[in-house]
């Protein structure tokens, strides 16, 4: 088997595809990119992404993600080579009932690598669509590094590569209250959101930055706490693999798996339910 998921294998073969997926319209591939996740794990891509995909289905929120890599190990040239598709699995009982459900994840617009495309990155801030700010860094990504700077290129830490993108986004938009963003981490630890908006501010001071950036960061941008639940094993056994890719007749390397339960629960404001559609988010 030589043929690999990709947008032009999925437009080709949509209707032998429908009969074991559930696919992605075609018109999804020009939603605008309101998302900037920090991140490529399989729990991202089996619940966040997942949780995305299905309300672009549905035509919720019609909008797709940038996913920033920021490690040299893992798969980006497999999310650049696939256009971002992946197979989600889903298997498990719900309501006493066995469910086996495959699904055609078209969430992800791109795959931007920090270390070699920081730039790019940096330009997304000035996409006025762009709304969410997700990650998944592990429990360590969410610390405070001495003397990381926003101008190095990139910084090191995850904080401080946000608060670049934050500080570019309120010079472009000079400071707009429109222009704040709603950010959601979903790293496993107590009052992530407000952990993660503490560490930005200490940064905003080390680098010495504007009191007037400062006041946007506290007044226009949500940080949100949040509490993700689901088992996401990640890749299938090989086994499930070689049946899964000669049934969808493709080679799709990003393929995840995981239980049927899945809860993302968001802390937020009234701002946060309009801005993000976060709540119609995690009911779907």
């Amino acid at each position: 088997m030589t043929l690999k998921l990709n947008k032009l294998h999925l437009a080709s073969n949509s209707i032998n595809l429908s009969k074991h997926l559930n696919l992605p319209d075609q018109s999804v591939f020009d939603l605008p990119e309101k998302v900037l996740q920090f991140g490529t794990g399989v729990l991202l891509r089996g619940l966040c992404d997942y949780f995305i995909d299905k309300a672009n289905k549905k035509g919720i929120f019609n909008g797709r993600i940038v996913v920033v890599k920021s490690t040299d190990r893992g798969d980006a040239d497999d999310f650049n080579e696939q256009d971002g598709l992946f197979t989600h699995a889903v298997k498990g009982i719900e309501n006493g009932q066995a469910i086996e459900e495959y699904i055609l994840n078209a969430s992800i617009s791109r795959t931007i690598s920090a270390r070699t495309q920081w730039q790019e990155i940096l330009d997304c801030a000035k996409n006025p669509e762009m709304q969410i700010v997700i990650s998944n860094t592990t429990e360590v990504g969410i610390t405070l590094l001495e003397n990381d700077k926003i101008t190095n290129n990139p910084p090191s830490s995850y904080p401080v590569k946000l608060l670049a993108f934050l500080h570019e986004r309120w010079k472009f938009f000079e400071g707009s209250a429109a222009s704040g963003m709603v950010i959601v981490p979903t790293e496993l630890v107590v009052g992530n959101g407000d952990l993660l908006k503490d560490i930005i501010l200490q940064q905003a001071q080390k680098n010495n930055l504007e009191l007037e950036f400062i006041d946007w960061l506290k007044t226009h941008n949500n940080f949100c706490n949040s509490l993700v639940d689901r088992i996401v094993p990640g890749k299938p056994e090989k086994e499930m693999v070689f049946q899964l890719q000669s049934k969808f007749g493709y080679v799709d390397n990003l393929m995840v798996l995981s239980e049927v339960y899945r809860l993302w629960a968001i802390q937020g404001n009234e701002h946060v339910r309009k801005f993000s559609h976060s709540p119609k988010l995690i009911r779907v």
